[in-house]
């Protein structure tokens, strides 16, 4: 579909709905774990949410002049080659593939599966079991087609909403810890740079989805003022209630205990609201995660389906095969459960989701980059939104992400390694079959 094609019908209301939604997910229930455990204090780890708050909203900002520029299908692969050429574009596509998206479910699934074997009192052998059933699950219901994934993705939408405020609301009115559970701001034993960068990769993962806001522009009524509005305002938003829900755990957990459970959000809510109480919000706190898993698996087989149509990963035929009845990317969303449940068996949550986010860091950081490129290579591009604040906001971005991945190769060499090792595997590939590349409507010759 052209952009001339889209319906400008979202106002400023829908908008900030969208953001909000993208956004809140899983990590505001379980990343206070490695914030607090980063941190040693509760201030530090509060500062990490705020600033990490700040840095998506300076991204959405940034990212959103790009995408409104250059509203082509395919979102920031777009964008990269665009300013870069081809070759990034394709690694982006390929992390996804194999880094980004994959390691997205496996430490959702995982989440999930810690969430049930603690709810239903398993041991710790299913954990497993179940995070593996759960994605192959989603993969069948996906298969069904789009609209079998959108119904789950608007219940578990709602959903998700009743467990974040119900734990806002009782545990800051009955809380027993009040302020002394905020202090101290630091820890003796924990250094404030790079105590502040590993809770700042914890909290990224929480904020994870505003680089996808700037894709609604085309069907904004006015995208030059709403656009900003509802990034500003979705995200700061976003910010609050996360800011919020982490006092409201504070006020009933010491940050040292937060530090040392598997499951925060659940704990609080079983001292708040009693066993039988805290098991409802656990559910709650399942539908939500089930939600973003879905929402992953969703949309997650479309980036290595898209390639596959273009000729560019190997077993592109198979891969670009669509189920027959239900027209879904089956093939694909094969490809991206097998990489997700290899994933699975590191058992390690917030590893993988440092992994994750430290690779789509480097891509975000060229995207905020490219904004500055193209206003220099194509100062008369028409672009229907502009970064306010320029260059001051890119620069926020920009700086702010680039602490984050050099905090990761500092603090974490070996999984920073593995993200580039995976990443740069994929340049090899791109050179053996740039050839044989076509476009998405070519038939195949090979």
């Amino acid at each position: 579909m052209g952009k001339s094609e889209l319906k400008k019908e979202i106002g400023l209301v829908p908008a900030l709905a969208i953001v909000i939604g993208m956004v809140i997910g899983s990590g505001v229930f379980f990343k206070p774990t490695a914030i607090f455990t980063s941190t040693g204090a509760p201030g530090l780890g509060m500062m990490a949410w705020v600033l990490g708050g700040i840095i998506s909203i300076a991204g959405g900002l940034t990212a959103a002049e790009i995408s409104a520029a250059i509203p082509k299908t395919g979102g920031m692969i777009a964008y990269l080659e665009e300013t870069y050429g081809d070759v990034w574009g394709y690694l982006l596509g390929w992390a996804q593939t194999i880094i980004y998206i994959p390691a997205n479910i496996a430490a959702l699934a995982i989440i999930f599966a810690t969430q049930v074997t603690s709810l239903l009192s398993l041991s710790d052998s299913m954990l497993k079991p179940v995070a593996i059933i759960v994605i192959i699950f989603l993969i069948c219901m996906n298969a069904l087609g789009s609209k079998t994934g959108g119904i789950i993705q608007t219940v578990s939408t709602v959903g998700k909403l009743i467990p974040l405020f119900a734990i806002i609301i009782v545990g800051l009115m009955n809380g027993g810890g009040g302020a002394a559970r905020l202090f101290p701001v630091t820890a003796a034993n924990h250094p404030i740079a790079t105590s502040l960068g590993s809770a700042l990769v914890a909290t990224m993962f929480a904020y994870e989805g505003w680089i996808n806001v700037g894709a609604i522009s085309g069907e904004m009524k006015n995208p030059g003022k709403d656009l900003p509005r509802a990034i500003v305002g979705g995200l700061s938003l976003v910010m609050a209630v996360y800011v919020i829900i982490n006092v409201a755990y504070l006020f009933v957990l010491p940050a040292s205990t937060l530090a040392a459970t598997k499951t925060p959000a659940a704990d609080v809510a079983k001292i708040i609201f009693g066993q039988a109480g805290g098991k409802v919000i656990t559910v709650g706190i399942l539908v939500s995660i089930f939600g973003a898993l879905n929402g992953y698996i969703l949309t997650g087989a479309r980036i290595p389906y898209a390639m596959a149509t273009e000729n560019k990963l190997p077993g592109s035929k198979w891969l670009s095969k669509l189920h027959p009845t239900f027209k879904s990317p089956i093939n694909s969303s094969i490809l991206i459960a097998v990489v997700s449940i290899i994933l699975v068996f590191s058992g390690k949550f917030d590893q993988l989701t440092d992994l994750l986010v430290f690779v789509i860091w480097i891509f975000y950081v060229m995207t905020f980059c490219a904004v500055i490129t193209l206003r220099k290579k194509q100062p008369d591009l028409y672009r229907p939104y502009k970064v306010p604040l320029y260059p001051i906001i890119p620069a926020i971005a920009i700086i702010g992400g680039a602490y984050i991945i050099f905090n990761t190769l500092l603090t974490q060499p070996m999984n920073a390694g593995i993200g580039i090792l995976l990443t740069v595997i994929g340049y090899p590939i791109y050179l053996s079959r740039k050839s044989k590349f076509k476009k998405a409507d070519e038939e195949y010759t090979a």
